[in-house]
């Protein structure tokens, strides 16, 4: 048995990150109705505490990771020529790292 992301494994991951993203749409609207910040101030320190950084890390974390899988069965199933898949998927990768990047630039700054 190889290593790799194909079948059961794929499937697996796909939907257990489709679980972690309705844990977060969850989380996120019961926020929304316990109440929303009326300033920038109030929602700057919303989302620079602790447990929202965290939530959101892994929140778009599971997104990204989730678009991932997806988009590389795509382009496995549909994109024939393999320089061409190649090419896709290293820009796809690159894309969504610099994605979480972005985000992490957005936390911490």
């Amino acid at each position: 048995m190889g290593g790799g992301l194909q079948g059961y494994r794929a499937w697996l991951l796909q939907h257990i990150t489709a679980a972690l993203l309705v844990l977060g749409f969850v989380l996120l609207g019961a926020g929304w109705v316990a109440g929303l910040p009326d300033d920038f101030a109030g929602w700057r320190a919303t989302v620079h505490s602790a447990p929202v950084e965290i939530g959101l890390l892994l929140f778009f974390g599971a997104l990204l990771l989730h678009a991932w899988v997806g988009l590389r069965d795509v382009l496995l199933d549909y994109v024939h020529p393999l320089a061409v898949r190649l090419v896709l998927l290293v820009l796809l990768a690159l894309y969504l790292v610099g994605c979480y990047l972005w985000l992490l630039w957005i936390l911490w700054r």
